[in-house]
């Protein structure tokens, strides 16, 4: 049988081993935080306490981390923990969810074949809720050896698994791309809101006129109703935007190709983390605008 590992108990990958368990696969998992492995698996499925463990464990490993850094780290160790990439059995894969730089997603499967391993390129859309329901979208490259192992539990933690390309990289672009639209909704959603609470129009009366016309998007919609909620509870930072815009523009910068959109988004977003806000919900771009009041909490 084939076993399956998990990397990385946030938000979303907390979701993600819930849809692998509920597919019917014991799932093994580790986090930095320890308790929160334990807690997993006290419902089903064994937490490692070392990376090097989990590796050896596994014949298909799935990893949700932040960035290109943590990835790294897990697989490679940090200096003075190992990685699981040392411990894990030839042929094993290795599926990659974070959003990075495509051209260093071809390097690190160049990288993992020389171990004799397999890589997935295979980051993922659709939040939190859609994590922990199986119902988000992976978008994925790799080649078919490593779909062969991989691809029961991709199709487990997600609605829609898309085939982007039989080596990595292009997963990476498409979600790259994806990332753009994300980014410049968001602050324009910020933008329009901001303008509406300038003009004194009543904030949830904007919010439901304009989610039920043309100018809507699923970013206005669900980024909006944290503003009229007055809730900035990270479930993706404004330093997410920092990140995945700044490559946004490195992707477009190496073929020297325009995005003003984009990069006046990506300003936006570095503002709002230079103001202290860096750590709040993306939503909390909005924040960067002058002369509004925002709504504040429900009862306050």
């Amino acid at each position: 049988m084939t076993t399956v590992g998990l990397i990385g108990l946030g938000a979303m990958g907390s979701g993600m081993a819930a849809s692998l368990r509920r597919a019917g696969h014991s799932v093994q998992v580790f986090d930095v935080r320890r308790e929160v492995a334990a807690a997993f698996a006290q419902d089903g499925g064994v937490a490692h306490d070392t990376l090097a463990s989990l590796g050896a464990a596994c014949d298909v490993i799935v990893s949700v981390v932040v960035n290109a850094a943590q990835t790294e780290s897990v697989l490679f160790g940090d200096g003075n923990t190992p990685g699981c990439a040392a411990s894990m059995k030839p042929g094993s894969v290795f599926v990659m969810c974070s959003t990075v730089d495509p051209n260093w997603s071809v390097a690190l499967e160049a990288r993992l074949e020389a171990m004799g391993l397999r890589y997935v390129d295979a980051p993922i859309s659709g939040g939190a809720a859609k994590a922990a329901s199986g119902q988000m979208t992976m978008m994925t490259a790799g080649k078919p050896e490593a779909y062969a192992l991989a691809e029961p539990f991709l199709n487990a933690m997600a609605a829609k698994v898309y085939k982007l390309g039989d080596s990595a990289g292009a997963g990476s672009k498409v979600k790259i791309i994806n990332q753009l639209l994300a980014g410049v909704h968001i602050a324009a959603a910020a933008e329009a809101m901001a303008l509406g609470l300038r003009e004194g129009v009543d904030p949830a009366a904007l919010y439901e006129v304009i989610t039920n016309s043309a100018g809507n998007s699923w970013m206005f919609e669900n980024r909006m109703a944290h503003v009229l909620a007055a809730d900035y509870t990270p479930l993706s930072a404004v330093d997410i935007f920092v990140k995945d815009l700044g490559i946004v523009l490195d992707m477009a910068r190496a073929s020297k190709f325009p995005l003003p959109l984009s990069s006046t988004a990506h300003q936006m977003f570095m503002q709002a983390s230079t103001a202290g806000f860096a750590k709040e919900d993306d939503s909390a771009v909005i924040k960067i605008f002058p002369g509004i009041e925002l709504p504040g909490p429900k009862g306050s």
